[in-house]
């Protein structure tokens, strides 16, 4: 049994998270802004008002937790929103980079004394943040930030090696939440994030990939 710790974890991907780690058996610490009530009723920890864009909040997540082993962290937590040429908000997009690009960093770096060699980190991100599979253009502030969060996966994998730690970049797919409403069901893409989550290792750390196994192009 290890500890998982899981930003975004009231709703949608990061709640379906939560739930396949604990029925397995695992030990899961649920971060999030605001608690919910299908969260609560797992009846694992949770650490509420932890916004991953303020440097006060992650310290104190940080603090919070002083003496826990974080085994597997998987930064979830992320926003979306749609800009396009035409109706650009550029509040709005440095937003987007503050929460989806630096937050995993923000929080990674708070949190990495507490884990051990073999321990993992899990960068839930998009393939809208690959240069080569843009086809549609638009979503300027996601797929922006998004491409910056794989930066930050890679450079971790790189740097986090020699301390064993491993780091998987990962596209969930296109999934139903309030985000999106379409595509497959939260609980289908958190079942295939796992299973990549289960086959990282130092091998095959900084690899760029769909929850189905696919590996996806930069």
């Amino acid at each position: 049994m290890a500890t998982y710790l899981v930003t975004g974890a009231n709703r949608g991907i990061g709640l379906e998270l939560c739930r396949h780690l604990q029925a397995r058996g695992e030990t899961v610490i649920a971060v999030c802004r605001q608690n919910s009530p299908k969260l609560d009723s797992l009846g694992i920890q949770v650490v509420m008002g932890i916004d991953v864009s303020s440097d006060a909040a992650v310290a104190s997540l940080a603090n919070n937790l002083q003496g826990i082993t974080i085994d597997v962290l998987i930064n979830n937590a992320g926003i979306l929103a749609a800009e396009s040429l035409e109706n650009l908000n550029f509040e709005g997009i440095r937003r987007q980079f503050e929460i989806n690009s630096l937050g995993p960093l923000r929080v990674t770096a708070a949190l990495l004394p507490q884990m051990p060699p073999g321990g993992k980190i899990a960068i839930i991100t998009s393939r809208m943040g690959s240069i080569g599979d843009n086809s549609s253009g638009g979503y300027y502030g996601y797929r922006m930030s998004k491409v910056a969060a794989n930066m930050v996966g890679m450079s971790l994998a790189r740097d986090l090696k020699p301390r064993q730690i491993a780091v998987a970049i990962l596209h969930p797919g296109l999934v139903n939440t309030s985000m999106t409403n379409t595509g497959i069901p939260p609980a289908e893409a958190a079942s295939g994030l796992i299973a990549r989550i289960d086959e990282l290792n130092l091998e095959n750390t900084g690899t760029f990939w769909h929850a189905n196994g696919e590996i996806l192009p930069w």
